[in-house]
């Protein structure tokens, strides 16, 4: 099973914890995502089956788009509402103080990753190391917040939050040095992803409804095709010797511009390629080993 499922993950469920359940539904052991979200987050998961777990990385680069809720006065451990309080303060944050401090967080940042995350030092996950009630130092890393908007309010009163950022951004995080930043401190009390690339939580599907699928047996028809991974990138249709030459780890000459492109030949989807100097190469393979071509 080759492709990608698009998952509206619920609460309390880790990444992984889909993954392995899909694993087993589906009987399919190549099963991966495209970006953690934490148990108390849901929303837009992009699960890879099969082949398709060799774009992973290609998945996970790609601009994330997400709604959350925050809530001012209060700091725990966890940079969100399911940690442990350590300080509240009052907190009346104007709206347009809001504003001025949102405007200081959009482009490019520096964020200091939580302890509570899955990133490894010295061989150690944080969170690991954070449950026996140690802190490391963590070097500062840049990401990108492309949009940053308030929309709104919850009917509990925080503050919701619509965020656009590059791959490595933690919300959590934005949402406590958010708090800093004006003085009363913050944790994040919700999030939800609803876009990845090109992928939409408005096409995504329930845990509940891709586990009907498989138990009725037409869980592929519930598959996007591996491609759709690089929406956006221009198709090269392939004669069969050149398909011949890509499934051979071989460049052929060609007259296309320079750049990267979806290859396709006679049995579909092969790989993403890249020409440069006037030669197509295969940077990455998508097709089954063992169905070449003659």
């Amino acid at each position: 099973m080759n492709g990608i499922l698009l998952i509206d993950k619920p609460a309390g469920w880790t990444s992984m914890d889909v993954c392995a359940k899909l694993r087993g539904a589906l009987r399919e052991k190549r099963v991966g995502h495209s970006g953690t979200l934490d148990p108390m987050a849901t929303g837009l998961l992009v699960v890879l089956l099969g082949r398709a777990t060799r774009a992973a990385q290609y998945a996970e680069a790609q601009q994330k788009t997400y709604e959350a809720a925050v809530r001012f006065g209060v700091v725990t451990d966890t940079q969100d509402t399911s940690g442990m309080v350590l300080e509240t303060h009052a907190a009346a944050v104007s709206d347009a103080a809001l504003d001025a401090a949102l405007a200081r967080f959009r482009g490019e940042i520096a964020q200091v990753p939580p302890m509570y995350s899955a990133l490894k030092v010295n061989g150690q996950k944080l969170v690991d190391l954070a449950r026996k009630g140690r802190e490391v130092e963590r070097k500062a890393r840049p990401v990108t917040i492309y949009a940053l908007e308030r929309t709104g309010r919850t009917p509990d009163g925080d503050t919701c939050l619509r965020v656009a950022c590059s791959k490595g951004t933690y919300i959590r995080t934005l949402c406590h040095d958010l708090g800093r930043a004006l003085g009363c401190g913050a944790a994040m009390s919700a999030l939800r992803r609803t876009r990845c690339g090109a992928f939409d939580i408005a096409d995504a599907h329930t845990l509940d409804e891709v586990l009907l699928a498989a138990a009725q047996g037409r869980a592929e028809d519930l598959l996007l095709p591996t491609e759709t991974v690089f929406a956006g990138l221009p198709d090269a249709r392939l004669t069969p010797a050149q398909e011949r030459a890509i499934r051979c780890g071989a460049a052929f000459s060609c007259t296309l511009p320079e750049g990267r492109y979806r290859l396709f030949g006679a049995s579909g989807f092969l790989a993403l390629g890249a020409v440069e100097a006037g030669k197509m190469r295969a940077v990455k393979s998508f097709y089954e080993i063992g169905t070449d071509t003659k």
